[in-house]
């Protein structure tokens, strides 16, 4: 009897597993199931003015808008924190984030903006447009980013990590 019920058991159990849902052979696209990583992040007002105002310039040289993702802007945020420790003022360790980033969200491309000691989201922006290599990575071949800006208690100053990804 025992044997019947586990035998019973055991091709209940394949039949359902043999007609579960599925796409019928289409495959899940792993962009979407990658993008999906949910990792919450509190934006700050600074720090959602400083994104508006690099999707205005995207659009007004005829760019796509990127769209935010809170997974990048935790990553951007540890480096703020790296940098606040340390003292510095770098893209160290840039290629581990780079890394992290294709590998969970399956980015092709990534790219990385830094700035230190401006006061206002627009001045920062201002100055990364200034510069040739942060403006060529505003306006690069991206489709998503995020925005981590700390401030460091002792000397009030605010570190800015903007990473881009294309996805």
């Amino acid at each position: 009897m025992k044997r019947f019920i586990l035998q019973t058991l055991l091709i209940g159990s394949l039949v359902l597993t043999m007609s579960s849902c599925s796409s019928d052979g289409a495959e899940l696209n792993t962009v979407d199931a990658k993008v999906m990583v949910d990792v919450p992040y509190a934006y700050s007002d600074l720090e959602l003015e400083t994104m508006a105002l690099i999707n205005e310039y995207r659009v007004s040289v005829g760019l796509n808008a990127l769209e935010k993702i809170n997974y990048i802007s935790g990553k951007s945020e540890v480096h703020d924190h790296y940098m606040i420790v340390n003292n510095v003022v770098n893209h160290d360790d840039f290629e581990a984030r780079s890394e992290d980033i294709v590998t969970k969200l399956g980015a092709k491309r990534v790219g990385e903006n830094i700035a230190y000691n401006y006061r206002t989201a627009g001045d920062a922006v201002k100055a990364w447009l200034a510069s040739p290599g942060h403006k060529k990575n505003i306006e690069g071949d991206f489709t998503h980013f995020g925005l981590a800006i700390r401030e460091n208690a002792t000397t009030g100053k605010k570190y800015y990590t903007n990473i881009f990804a294309k996805i």
